[in-house]
């Protein structure tokens, strides 16, 4: 098999695992493409890319919640959008309006910083960046508050700003983004169930703006695109209900603050050998 095939591969499969777990998918599989000798700035373009995978991994799995929310359209009001049925609607565009703003921002940002990093350097930094969600995880799941009955347009631009900034590599999205929403009194289902509906349009912005700034497919041929996506999906579809169960029963701020230590430690021995 053709190497850059079989990284595709192999990327396709962690990003589809990856991306339901909150301990940075764009992350771990930038040090898992920096530790086979990408540099930084490619890890970074692949995995956002592959997060076109998982948003249509996401669109099926939920195709019931988005076909609730788009019938939702028709009774949409401005002086009523945050009430009842079209909560949910607008909560998810407003959310996205500030990710996307938020985003852009973190990812100049980003694109600038990468370019003037070394491999261990970059490692380390997701280390650390791990280590920081993680924290704010754990946090999060020492409180616990009053459900709220439904999101806020307050809610809609925390979140979404906040996922925005999930863009840098090692910040959790999903981790970040359910953190937020328990936090602010939902209980754990509703924080997931909107966490993840937000990922669709995320994911799909993120593998956009890798395209953009490429100016196509990330440094892959399209063979390689092409396997890297569909891995992705297929194994994002099939693991995403087993792994959500997981979730709730593992505590994975303490799996990300031990990445993040692992991350740190071998950017630290990358930079001194």
């Amino acid at each position: 098999m053709d190497r850059e095939v079989l990284i595709a591969l192999i990327a396709g499969v962690l990003q589809g695992i990856f991306e339901w777990l909150p301990i940075s998918s764009e992350g771990n599989l930038a040090i898992a493409l920096t530790a086979i000798g990408s540099n930084p700035e490619s890890a970074v373009a692949y995995a956002l890319f592959l997060h076109l995978g998982t948003a249509v991994s996401a669109s099926v799995y939920y195709r019931d919640e988005l076909r609730a929310v788009f019938s939702s359209v028709r009774a949409w009001q401005p002086q009523s959008a945050f009430k009842s049925e079209t909560a949910t609607l607008s909560f998810l565009g407003v959310a996205t309006a500030a990710s996307g703003v938020t985003g852009v921002c973190a990812y100049l940002v980003l694109e600038q910083l990468v370019s003037k990093l070394t491999g261990g350097t970059f490692v380390a930094l997701i280390g650390l960046l791990l280590i920081v969600t993680g924290l704010v995880q754990r946090f999060a799941d020492s409180l616990s508050f009053g459900g709220q009955p439904h999101p806020t347009f307050g809610d809609a631009i925390l979140v979404g700003a906040l996922q925005g900034l999930a863009i840098l590599p090692g910040v959790s999205r999903s981790g970040t983004t359910t953190s937020a929403l328990l936090l602010r009194g939902y209980d754990g289902p509703a924080s997931f169930r909107l966490s993840f509906l937000l990922s669709i349009p995320a994911a799909i912005g993120g593998g956009a703006i890798a395209m953009l700034d490429t100016g196509g497919i990330p440094n892959l041929t399209p063979a390689a695109a092409l396997v890297a996506l569909a891995t992705a999906a297929l194994v994002g579809y099939f693991t995403i209900d087993a792994l959500m169960r997981l979730v709730k029963q593992v505590p994975f701020w303490g799996v990300c603050v031990g990445l993040g230590a692992l991350a740190v430690f071998g950017g630290v021995g990358l930079l001194l050998v």
